[in-house]
């Protein structure tokens, strides 16, 4: 069957990733559990048998805060209601909203693979995770392979081959992580702006 309409259905919640064995301090997102799912994509092809839904073509799949594009999107459902997905083609993507606080986390691979039953995703093939503050990019981690598990909120990342770039020739985990302040941190003080000028007088003493 072929299908161009967007499509709802129930998936668990996707999770998120990163690497180097680091314990994070909020979740993902708890609601995205029981949102539907809605799909986007140039064809469907589903397998009532197999219960698996193939989207092929600019794929958009969001569920709650989370949002996954891929040239192509596999979902399967088991006997007992778990999900799989696998997002191959292009770079796929992955993000979603962390609870309870202004972040999100953000991944891409050559393939990513969600399994609700462990609760993990799988990055693999240059695969790079960031967390976003706001709109400010806080932690960067960059590997062949990232694993996050959401039930305890870890991850790992392997180097390899699959993570060597131009900028990373030979292959190595890569990450950078910011720092957190301390509460009773001193906040910089406030800096005036320059005064700004009529445009007429930007060329004021110009030749």
């Amino acid at each position: 069957m072929r299908s161009t309409t967007p499509l709802r259905r129930v998936l668990p919640r996707l999770v998120l990733i990163a690497g180097l064995v680091l314990a994070v301090g909020a979740h993902a997102e708890r609601a995205d559990r029981n949102k539907p799912l809605n799909a986007e994509a140039d064809t469907l092809r589903y397998d009532d048998a197999r219960q698996t839904s193939v989207f092929s073509g600019n794929v958009v799949i969001t569920k709650g805060t989370i949002v996954i594009r891929g040239a192509q999107v596999e979902v399967r459902q088991d006997a007992q209601g778990n999900q799989f997905g696998l997002v191959t083609g292009k770079p796929g993507a992955f993000r979603q909203k962390r609870d309870g606080v202004d972040e999100h986390i953000e991944g891409q691979a050559e393939r990513i693979e969600y399994d609700s039953k462990a609760e993990t995703v799988k990055f693999t093939g240059a695969a790079v995770l960031r967390r976003y503050k706001g709109s400010q990019l806080n932690d960067e981690t960059v590997g062949s392979v990232i694993v996050y598990n959401s039930g305890n909120d870890t991850f790992s990342v392997d180097g390899g081959p699959g993570s060597r770039t131009a900028s990373n020739p030979s292959g190595r985990v890569r990450a950078m992580f910011t720092p957190v302040p301390k509460a009773d941190a001193p906040t910089a003080p406030a800096v005036s702006p320059a005064p700004l000028k009529p445009s007429a007088q930007l060329g004021e003493g110009r030749p």
